[in-house]
């Protein structure tokens, strides 16, 4: 007889999207039926909101210590990749066409790669070491003089591996190669300074940090040649056509500017958190692994792997008592397919089938992390005695 399912509810997917802040959604809402004008009209209306947009670009600039006209504000972080990678294709495809990403890339940068390199584009993979970071030794190698730009993101969404991007873009800019690094999970989380990361590209999502769906960013350093992805009325100084989400860049840059306020004390609190679910998992279940970097790592992230039992099975198992979790990016969980991230890791198919994702985040509580170290073991306990994966029901 199957139990129950529980009306608790502890969320534990933070990073695949997070709740609104109240605070957000408070100073988002006159954009909506008092401060509606359109950002590009000239009377009154259109003045305040074009005010409204240009405060929430300079917050975006300060955190990332670059010039308010190198902010682009774009509808995803998809959208931004997306940009990123085609418009520098096209824009410079005269100086060359052999474009580098990693392996372990955001399907959105992987897939425009892919597209690329049907246009007549040169894509080049570098692999990760067991740990999820990207051999420098081989990037090296890839770099040729038909190279144009670099793809690597500031850190993995799945196993939360933070990468060397700084050490990447003194290599890049050593060659005259343009670096794009995808920061969509660490923006908000750690002090991100586009100068010190020698980045000529980056991207950023509002959802990511407590902020609506549907506002993002690209940045793009001044003089860098672009083409752009979206054509129409010249929205975004011409390059980002579209007329502008001005109550979700609002309710971003509102998100961004809580993230700033509360980061040092709320890294100490996740990294607190996370260690102990960690150390806990690692020691009470045998046969369970870590994934990612062991300190390099997202304060909020938790990438665990089971022996002989289906990580999908123990997302459902777990969504039953009411803990949800994910069992890979929240883009790619509905494939049921092994994650391409842990592939590169050098871990095996069957295993990487046995893994889940717990993110924490603002609203994460120590009781919620009891309540968690309770429910798992005996999940993973229960369904390893049924599972045919077991090898001693073999």
């Amino acid at each position: 007889m199957k139990t129950k399912k529980t009306s608790k509810r502890i969320y534990l997917d933070y990073a695949a999207t997070t709740p609104v802040d109240k605070a957000v959604i408070t100073c988002m809402l006159p954009y909506f039926n008092k401060n509606y004008g359109n950002s590009s009209s000239i009377h009154s209306m259109g003045v305040e909101a074009n005010k409204a947009l240009e405060k929430s670009r300079n917050i975006m600039s300060k955190y990332l210590k670059c010039s308010p006209n190198e902010i682009y504000f774009t509808s995803s972080a998809t959208e931004s990749n997306n940009w990123a990678l085609k418009g520098i294709a096209f824009a410079n495809k005269a100086k060359g066409k052999r474009i580098i990403v990693s392996s372990i890339e955001h399907d959105c940068v992987l897939n425009s790669a892919k597209w690329l390199e049907s246009q007549g584009f040169e894509i080049k993979y570098i692999s990760v070491n067991k740990d999820g970071v990207v051999n420098i030794n081989e990037l090296k190698k890839l770099m040729n003089k038909d190279t144009i730009l670099v793809s690597v993101m500031h850190s993995n969404n799945e196993i939360g591996t933070i990468e060397p991007i700084e050490e990447i873009g003194r290599l890049c800019k050593e060659r005259g190669i343009l670096l794009h690094t995808d920061a969509s999970q660490s923006f908000g989380k750690m002090n991100l300074d586009v100068e010190k990361l020698n980045v000529d590209l980056l991207t950023a999502s509002s959802h990511k940090i407590y902020g609506p769906k549907g506002a993002a960013l690209l940045y793009v350093r001044n003089g860098v040649n672009i083409e752009p992805l979206i054509h129409g009325g010249g929205h975004e100084r011409g390059k980002r056509s579209s007329t502008v989400n001005v109550p979700a860049i609002v309710g971003f840059a509102k998100a961004l500017d809580i993230c700033i306020k509360e980061m040092k004390t709320e890294d100490k609190r996740l990294i607190k958190l996370r260690n102990k679910v960690i150390k806990t998992i690692l020691k009470k279940i045998p046969q369970s692994y870590l994934n990612g970097h062991p300190v390099k790592r997202l304060s909020n992230n938790i990438n665990l792997r089971f022996d002989f039992i289906e990580g999908e099975a123990l997302m459902m198992e777990l969504d039953d008592k009411g803990i949800e979790v994910s069992t890979a990016s929240a883009c790619s969980s509905p494939k049921l397919e092994s994650s391409h991230v842990l592939l590169a890791c050098g871990i095996e198919k069957k295993e990487a089938q046995g893994t889940i994702r717990i993110s924490l985040g603002r609203f994460t509580k120590d009781k919620d992390i009891e309540y968690l170290l309770e429910i798992l073991p005996k999940a993973v306990k229960k369904l390893r005695v049924i599972s045919p994966m077991n090898l001693k029901n073999c």
